[in-house]
Order: structure tokens, then sequence, then C-alpha cells
């Protein structure tokens, strides 16, 4: 039996889950928030540090000033509420990693907090500038707190290595690509592996012979084909700005939108693709906000701008489900909804399985409306499968930390 933490660091954040291997038992989760955050006079404001823990749930609000504090009270946390009895129980510990470009071709073992790994993580941060070098801070933050316990990386962009040349290189200048690495990465791998390999076993499918077209739909969105467990194609590209609509991102759009917009409205490059990233998708579709219940609550008053928004959504998504099933060759299993809005809104996706009944797929309307977990909401006489999987990232980061680290 091992314990292990399986941790994400953002900018300003740390989501971890504490699990007991190989049950695969989340014994403690939660989040710290705010970390470093200060007012217009640069005067530190209060964090947040959220554990959960035997059905309860505590909340504290120290300040924060760094990862490594952070870390720190979660740690201190963890024995104060006697959830461990010392820090030795921690065997490992297991960071989510978005950009690995193709340098990493799997999860990997950490070589120290300035190591090879961290370094080659820092190296591709231009491909993640949100994210890696946060997650470098966490790396660094647990090492500082358990100097001795192992540290494995798995990344996002990891499950996606498969994809075949035609897949995941686009149509620019050659040498863009053996200079920059500009191709399609994907993300959300981590979510996809896990949802894929759960629709086999939800089939009763060997692994290797079940193709699943996976829709992670939450606040950032992406889908994926999978044939025998491994992926085809995915449509988050070089960042995770391609693709399908999300809560602020526009996914797929003419690039020269960014130079139409430079020249009318004055803006750098910069500023037209953060406005992409962040100010548009649900947010900037509806006008109302990035969280689908809101553009859901607008919808049912009449807005047509939120109406507008879920049928430009289900439109992306149905033709994306659809060129997938070519790309499998008309062989598969399973269509999975995952991630917020894939398993909480059944109008969504009414609208995109409506859009695929050419393809034979028919949805069970009791069984779309019950709000449960894992479930089928397909009918029986539809020809492809159609199952909600809620995805557990945490359990792949940890099923990697014991395997790479060889934790017993």
């Amino acid at each position: 039996m091992a314990k292990i933490m399986a941790v994400n660091a953002g900018s300003s954040s740390i989501k971890f889950q504490l699990l007991e291997m190989p049950e695969e038992k989340v014994i403690a989760s939660g989040t710290v928030e705010k970390i470093g955050s200060v007012d217009g006079s640069g005067k530190p404001l209060n964090g947040i540090v959220t554990l959960k823990y035997n059905g309860k749930k505590e909340e504290t609000t120290p300040v924060i000033p760094t990862h490594a504090e952070g870390v720190q009270l979660v740690l201190d946390a963890l024995i104060d509420k006697q959830i461990l009895k010392s820090l030795d129980e921690i065997n490992g510990v297991g960071h989510r990693i978005v950009q690995g470009g193709e340098y990493f071709k799997d999860s990997t073992l950490v070589d120290g907090p300035d190591g090879v790994v961290v370094n080659k993580i820092a190296d591709l941060a231009d491909l993640a500038p949100l994210h890696n070098p946060a997650h470098i801070v966490g790396i660094k933050a647990f090492y500082k707190a358990l100097p001795k316990v192992p540290e494995v990386v798995v990344f996002d962009t990891v499950f996606h290595q498969t994809m075949p040349e035609e897949a995941y290189m686009y149509a620019i200048p050659y040498e863009w690509y053996t200079k920059y690495g500009i191709r399609k990465y994907g993300a959300h791998g981590t979510s996809h592996k896990y949802v894929s390999q759960r629709a086999a076993e939800l089939i009763g499918k060997p692994l290797n012979e079940t193709n699943v077209i996976v829709c992670h739909l939450g606040n950032g969105a992406s889908i994926s084909a999978v044939e025998g467990g491994k992926c085809k194609d995915t449509s988050m590209g070089l960042t995770p700005l391609e693709g399908i609509p999300m809560g602020t991102r526009t996914g797929n759009i003419d690039p020269t939108v960014v130079s139409y917009i430079c020249n009318k409205e004055g803006k750098t490059a910069d500023e037209v693709v953060n406005i992409l990233n962040k100010k548009s998708g649900y947010l900037g579709l509806s006008g109302r906000s990035n969280d689908a219940r809101d553009v859901t609550e607008g919808m049912n008053n009449g807005d047509h701008r939120c109406k507008l928004t879920f049928d430009v959504q289900a439109k992306r998504v149905a033709d994306y489900i659809a060129s997938y099933w070519l790309y499998l060759g008309g062989k598969v299993d399973v269509i999975a909804f995952t991630a917020g809005m894939g398993e909480n809104l059944k109008h969504l996706r009414q609208k995109i399985v409506a859009r695929l009944a050419p393809l034979g797929v028919k949805l069970d309307e009791k069984l779309n409306d019950t709000f449960s977990d894992e479930r089928i909401i397909s009918t029986p006489d539809s020809k492809i499968q159609v199952w909600i999987i809620p995805t557990n990232e945490e359990v792949m980061i940890a099923r990697d930390t014991v395997r790479v680290a060889n934790i017993k």
C-alpha cells in the first residue's frame, strides 16, 4: 500500500489529492488559492486553503506568499488533522504538466529540483507560458518540503504523441517545425487516456480493440479520436486555443482575424491573441459569462446570443465527432462525454447527439436527463454507444507515479 500526492500547480494555486494506491482511494483533497496575492499598494492578501477529508470540508484563510508556503500549509494540515501520522507516509508525488513537447514520450521521474527534467520543462515554456513555469514552482516547492520523496511528472501531451504525422503537422513552411517545433500537441491527454480506458472496461471489450471518441467539455474543451487505446487525432493544437469554442477561447478561427483587428483597433498581435484566449468563446459570443450555467440561464430566459453560443458549440463538436468517425474508419464503439459541461449539461449533449443522427446515433432522453455519475445515455439500437464518464486525472497521475517511480 502506498500514499501518493497528485498535484496540479497553477500560477497562483495548487490543487491536490492524496490517494491510497493501488486501491485508488481518495484519502484527502483540496486546493490552495490566491498564492502571492497583493492589493493595489502591494500589501499581502489572504489566500484560501481548502481541505476535504472524511466527509468534512474545512477552509482557512492565511497569507500565502509563495508556493513553498502553500505546500507546507497542506502538509501541516494533513498531520494536524491526523490524516497522516507522519510525512514519511507519503511515498511519491505526481505532477500534472501541460506541455511536454516532442521531448517527453512518457511520464518521467524528476532528477532533482534543478535537474535535466525540470530544465527541459522550462525550455518548453514558450509553448505553455502560463502553465509550465507554474508547474516548475510546484515541483520545487514539494522538493523543499519532501526532499527524499520521488517526484514524477505526468504530461498532458504524452497521450497524443501517438498521432501520425498527417494528424499533427500543419501545412506551414516545414522549417517552422524543424526550428521551432510548431505542430499539434494537444492537451487534456491524461483525461482522454482515462476516459478511453474506462470506456473499454464499461463495454467489456479489450482496450486494443476499442475505438472511442472522447469529448472533454469543460471551461477548456477538446475532443480526441482514440483507436485501440492510442490517440489518433485531437482537436487542440500547438496551444489550447485551437479546436472547439470554450469558456473564453475561440477555438478554430481564420488567423488573419489577428492582423485585421490589429489594424482596425490599433492593438498588438499579443493583445488580440490574449482576447482570443481570455475574452472569446462562451464569454465573447454570449456577452454574458464564460460559465455555461450562466449562459444556460440566459438561453432559458430567451436570450438569443446565449442560445447561439450553444448552437455554435454543438455544431463544432458534432463536426469533430463526424470527422473522427471517418478517420476511425466508421468503427466507433463509444462517444464519451466528460468534464464539467460534458457531464452536467444535458441540453448540450442533446444538441450534439441530435446532429449525429446520420451516423445512427440515438439518445435516450430519459437517461440523458437522469443525474448520476457514470452511465450510458444512448438507446439500445444506437449504432454507437454514448456514455457519460466522469474523468479522473488524479488517479492517472497516481498510477503513473507508482509505475515510473517503481513504488511498491
